[in-house]
């Protein structure tokens, strides 16, 4: 599914980047472009993000929801 319109970035694009070694959302930004134009996928991003990295055997750090 693609994740960021704006960027063209996948579920399958951020998996490989997790995969391949991208260990923080910054990096994986900065790599790919997601969750920097509009900001709209950034939450479907990070959650893509942290279930890639917890599959991988990352550090899941917890999503900041607002109140």
């Amino acid at each position: 599914m693609i994740v960021c319109v704006c960027e063209r970035v996948s579920d399958r694009d951020i998996e490989r980047h997790v995969q391949g070694g991208c260990d923080s959302f910054d990096s994986l930004q900065l790599e790919t472009g997601v969750a920097t134009c509009c900001g709209r996928c950034e939450d479907c991003a990070r959650e893509v993000f942290e279930t890639s990295s917890a599959a991988q055997g990352g550090i899941i750090i917890p999503l900041k929801i607002a109140a």
